[in-house]
């Protein structure tokens, strides 16, 4: 049996279905016992993110051997400022958790963009600590071969190249493979009002980017698991046993402000929302904010032209960005931090930096762009001078395909 969810005006309406459909979620009889509720909508109502829904998970995980993926953006909330790690409280009520695999940065977020995360014991629970940003990506049969179930709780941000999707998909690969079945407790994506961005082509495959999905692709954690399960993504070809939990109250046009950070440079709703334009800085020699108060809310190089710029700052070594681009020197850039929300990705400020940049050698970072774009297109567009309306109309009809994807494994409106 399965369960389609689907809104229409917000009002919520069941409907159950006996042929597998691309957006269902598989149900076992284990499943189907714990008479999952369904999500709710209701207006001015407080979102509900699936951990809170403990009576919808826990007869599923009750007398199971548990592994859980989790970082410091997994918990359950009493309100916006008071809360208890998921580990912590499953341990309290006497679920068995025998280990904790961990996403970039960490299982406490404090770990650089990119730095090799070690296996540890977490000294709060003697819970061993397994990380999956390391010499292993992917968990192994060995580390699986205890488990009965997989929890993913991560807060992600809904962007490509933000590693914790594909993290999932490898988790979901690894459970496929060793007939594990995996629950994803879902959460709200605070850039999930809008799809934009290129598509990643498949030559340029890599844990930037492991599917052809726009930059920014509007679903929560758990809608995009149910599409890499049943668009056939996973390596091998089977499918996850894979139960999704879902939030209730919430619309992709909700407005959700996260109070814990994602990870170390992702300080704030404005960074989060202005992460997509700005990290294609990553890709380049141009400082994004990183090693300043202000990461992914400013941009600038000491090789831009500073007599364009009214702005400049000096980056150095802090929290989650100890070698920050341009470390010491003076860069010569534009503050963002009080831009509105946005509602697409711009290419204006990574296409500004260029047009400012005397010695073009000294921008693009080699591979690094392409990865992050995930094409080789858009740094060719952007050397050959074309607008940001030109090259934003090279996209439409592939966010075009992608949208009708998209609309199969939505579970919110």
């Amino acid at each position: 049996m399965s369960i389609l969810y689907s809104f229409k005006n917000t009002v919520f309406i069941w409907v159950l279905m006996f042929t597998a459909c691309g957006n269902q979620v598989k149900m076992n009889k284990s499943q189907e016992e714990a008479k999952l509720s369904k999500p709710e909508l209701t207006i001015n109502k407080p979102i509900v993110v699936a951990a809170n829904r403990t009576d919808a998970y826990l007869p599923l995980l009750k007398g199971k051997s548990v592994g859980i993926v989790a970082n410091q953006t997994s918990v359950i909330f009493k309100d916006r400022n008071n809360y208890t790690h998921l580990v912590d409280s499953l341990l309290s009520l006497q679920i068995d958790i025998k280990k904790v695999f961990a996403p970039e940065h960490g299982f406490r977020g404090k770990a650089d963009a990119g730095e090799a995360v070690k296996d540890d014991i977490d000294t709060k629970t003697g819970l061993p600590l397994l990380s999956l940003h390391g010499k292993n990506r992917k968990p192994s049969k060995e580390l699986l071969k205890d488990l009965d179930i997989i929890v993913f709780d991560i807060q992600d941000v809904g962007v490509r190249f933000y590693t914790y999707i594909a993290t999932l998909q490898l988790v979901m690969e690894a459970c496929a493979e060793n007939n594990i079945p995996i629950l994803v407790l879902d959460r709200p994506n605070p850039n999930g009002h809008y799809i934009d961005g290129p598509s990643m082509e498949t030559e340029h495959t890599s844990f930037l980017g492991m599917t052809t999905i726009p930059l920014v692709y509007g679903m929560t954690i758990g809608e995009y698991a149910q599409m890499i399960n049943e668009e056939g993504w996973l390596e091998s070809k089977n499918k996850a046993d894979l139960t999704v939990i879902p939030l209730e109250n919430y619309t992709h046009n909700s407005d959700y402000s996260l109070s814990i950070r994602p990870s170390p440079n992702l300080p704030n709703d404005n960074a989060i929302n202005l992460y997509p334009s700005l990290g294609l800085f990553e890709g380049t020699n141009v400082n994004a904010g990183r090693g300043t108060e202000f990461q992914f809310q400013r941009y600038g190089a000491s090789f831009l032209d500073s007599t364009q710029y009214s702005f400049s700052y000096t980056s150095q070594s802090n929290f989650g960005s100890k070698y920050p681009k341009q470390k010491g020197k003076i860069s010569y850039g534009m503050d963002l931090s009080s831009v509105p929300k946005m509602g697409e990705v711009s290419l204006k400020w990574v296409i500004d930096a260029y047009t400012n940049c005397p010695d073009k050698n000294l921008f693009f970072l080699t591979n690094g762009f392409t990865k992050h774009a995930g094409t080789e297109k858009l740094q060719q567009q952007i050397e050959a001078g074309l607008s940001e309306e030109a090259i934003k109309e090279t996209w439409q009809q592939d966010l075009k395909d992608f949208k009708k994807i998209r609309e199969k494994y939505l579970i919110y409106p």
